[in-house]
C-alpha cells in the first residue's frame, strides 16, 4: 500500500486531491499533514484519514511528518514567499527519506517569470535527486469564492488588479481528479510538466458578466492600479508577501500572452473539465449568501 503524504490537506486543491485518492482503485494510505488534525473538520471529509503534524514553518515537523511516506503531494501556502528558507530543507529531507515520487502544484506560466515563488521551488526540484511531476493548473475558478468570497458577498464587487487580461479558469475539483491519476500512474509521467487548463479564457469583465446573468446580481469589477492595491491590503492587514505574489499573479498577466489552454486534462483522466457556468451554478449559494 502506497503512503502518501498531503501537504495543504485542508485547502481547497489539497482536499480535493484527497476526496480523489480516496475513490481510486490503487490501495493508499492517505495521510494529511496539518498543524491542527482538528482541522480536517472543516473540509468534510467523511472517510477515515490518518493526520500527522506538519507546519511549513517548523523544521522539527518535516523529519516526522516524511517519515515512511512514499509519495508526497506539495504545494506552497500562500503566506510562505521565503522558498529557500523553507522548501530547501523540506526538499533536502524528502531526499533523505527516500521520497520516490513527488507531485508539486505550481502554476501555468510559470517558466515566464522568475520572480513568483513557483519558479523557485520548481528550481530546488529539479536540483534534487527526487522523481516528480510538476502540475501547472490555470487559474482556479475557486479563487472567486475564497480569495475574493468576502468582498462579493459584502460590497458586490471584484477589485483585482488584472485589467483586462485573460485568464485560463480550471476548477480545483478537476485538478484533484488529474493528480489522483497522476499519482496511480506515475511512471508514465515521470519527471514532466503538465498544464492542466479548463476550456475558456476569460477577463474578470467577462467573468463578472457571467456571474450576473446566472446569479442575477450586480457585483462590479474593479481593477485599481498595483499601488493603490498594495495600500489597500496592507491597510486590511494582509501580509505583504502575500499582497505582493497577488499583485504578481494579476498583474503580470496584463503584459504577456495568455497560455494556451490545453487539452491535457482529457487526456489524463478521460473527462471534459468542468465549465465556468457549470461552477458558478455549483456554488451559487455561496455568492448569493
Amino acid at each position: 500500500m502506497r503512503r502518501v503524504l498531503i501537504t495543504g490537506a485542508t485547502g481547497n486543491v489539497g482536499s480535493a486531491v484527497i476526496r480523489e485518492l480516496n475513490k481510486s482503485k490503487q490501495e493508499y494510505k492517505i495521510i494529511a499533514g496539518v498543524r491542527n488534525q482538528n482541522s480536517l473538520k472543516r473540509v468534510n471529509l467523511n472517510f477515515s484519514i490518518r493526520a500527522k503534524y506538519f507546519d511549513f514553518t517548523n523544521f522539527s515537523s518535516y523529519d516526522s511528518a516524511l517519515n515512511n511516506i512514499d509519495s508526497l503531494f506539495l504545494l506552497r501556502p500562500p503566506q510562505i514567499t521565503d522558498v529557500h528558507k523553507y522548501f530547501a530543507p523540506l526538499i533536502k529531507t524528502a531526499e533523505a527519506k527516500g521520497i520516490k515520487q513527488i507531485i508539486f502544484l505550481s502554476v501555468q506560466g510559470v517558466e515566464k517569470s522568475r520572480l513568483i515563488p513557483h519558479n523557485k521551488i520548481e528550481k530546488l526540484i529539479l536540483r534534487s535527486n527526487l522523481n516528480f511531476i510538476f502540475v501547472r493548473p490555470g487559474y482556479f475558478m475557486q479563487n472567486l469564492t475564497t480569495m475574493f468570497l468576502d468582498q462579493i458577498q459584502q460590497f458586490r464587487k471584484l477589485v483585482i488588479p488584472a485589467g483586462k487580461a485573460k485568464f485560463n479558469w480550471i476548477d480545483v475539483k478537476d485538478i484533484g481528479r488529474a493528480v489522483a491519476k497522476l499519482f496511480a500512474d506515475f511512471k508514465n509521467y515521470k519527471n514532466q510538466k503538465i498544464e492542466l487548463t479548463g476550456i475558456e479564457q476569460k477577463s474578470f469583465q467577462e467573468v463578472t458578466k457571467l456571474i450576473n446573468v446566472i446569479l442575477d446580481i450586480n457585483l462590479k469589477y474593479i481593477s485599481p492600479d498595483p499601488i493603490n492595491y498594495y495600500v489597500g491590503k496592507k491597510h486590511q492587514g494582509m501580509d505583504q508577501g502575500e499582497i505582493i505574489v497577488r499583485i504578481m499573479l494579476h498583474l503580470l498577466q496584463r503584459f504577456q500572452s495568455t497560455s494556451p489552454l490545453t487539452d491535457q486534462y482529457e487526456k489524463i483522466t478521460g473527462k471534459r473539465p468542468n465549465s465556468l457556468v457549470q461552477f458558478i451554478q455549483r456554488e451559487r449559494d455561496k455568492f448569493i449568501s
